[in-house]
Formats: C-alpha cells, sequence, structure tokens
C-alpha cells in the first residue's frame, strides 16, 4: 500500500520493519532476515529509516538479533497485548487494554478488522481523557533519555526513578 504508507509518513508517524512477508522471523536465516528488510525499505517512502524492528509474532532467535544489532535496529515488542486479532469484541479489546495499560506502555493493536480499529481509536480517547500524552516510540525514547542499543528487545519504556 505506497500511497497509504506515504501519507503515514507524512503525517509524521513512525514506521518501522516488520518484515516483507511476514513469515516468522525465527524460523529464518540471518541471509532470510536481512533480505526481508531489504525488500521492505524499498517499499518504504524516501527518507523513511526505521530505528525499530518488530518481527512478526514478537518471534525473536539469535539472528534476528544479531541482523538487528548489525542494521542499527532496536527490538520493538510491547508490553500490552489484547490479542485483538482473535477476537471481532470491541468492547473486549478495549477492557483489556485499559485494565492493564501503565506510562510508557507499548500496546499491540492490529489494523485487520474494525473491530480492532474501533477500539484503538476508543483506547486513545479515553487515555487522552486520562491525561495520556500519545506519541511514536521515538519520541516517547527521547522523553525517557533511553539510548536504543541496537539488538536490544524493548517492551515499554518507564520513566526512570
Amino acid at each position: 500500500y505506497p500511497d497509504l504508507t506515504k501519507r503515514i509518513w507524512e503525517e509524521g508517524h513512525e514506521i518501522g520493519y516488520h518484515g516483507f512477508t511476514h513469515k516468522n522471523m525465527q524460523q529464518m536465516s540471518r541471509r532470510e532476515i536481512a533480505k526481508e528488510l531489504e525488500d521492505s525499505q524499498a517499499l518504504l517512502p524516501e527518507g523513511c529509516s526505521p530505528v525499530f524492528l518488530r518481527p512478526p509474532g514478537g518471534c525473536c532467535s539469535d539472528a534476528v538479533l544479531q541482523v538487528a544489532q548489525v542494521r542499527n535496529l532496536a527490538i520493538l515488542s510491547w508490553s500490552v497485548d489484547p490479542r485483538d486479532w482473535a477476537t471481532r469484541d470491541t468492547w473486549a479489546i478495549e477492557k483489556k487494554v485499559l485494565a492493564g495499560v501503565k506510562d510508557g506502555d507499548v500496546i499491540l493493536l492490529h489494523d485487520m478488522t474494525d473491530s480492532s480499529v474501533k477500539a484503538a481509536l476508543d483506547i486513545v480517547d479515553v487515555l487522552l481523557d486520562k491525561d495520556y500524552e500519545i506519541v511514536t516510540v521515538s519520541r516517547l525514547v527521547r522523553l525517557r533519555g533511553v539510548k536504543l542499543r541496537p539488538g536490544q528487545v524493548y517492551t515499554r519504556f518507564q520513566k526512570k526513578r
């Protein structure tokens, strides 16, 4: 979806790598993982250079970590997963997220069903009403003073005490 990707990028949203084929990277060689990233990069808008890789399913292996490190990518995982892909119940998705979300969490949601999209929009509204600020992951990293390390897995970015 090149037009949608360009619009997302131009509107200031962050784009990360997720894989070209959406296959489990845990089963891939380093060469195959690198090819996934190269094929993905070829589709991205000019000037878009992701700093995060979120392997499909969150499946990480030594090969994934090594390729990420060589390519100067941090691995982005999540701290809140409502398993929205397994249900079409908007309320259930919202309830799972809102019951456990804390400042600095990374919420995993998908855009493949209307229920997930509606839940995401509702969750954002509720969090904004609770004085949360919704930011890109890179902005959250900067706000928290985190120095990303290539090949390291991150699930949340809490305030330093």
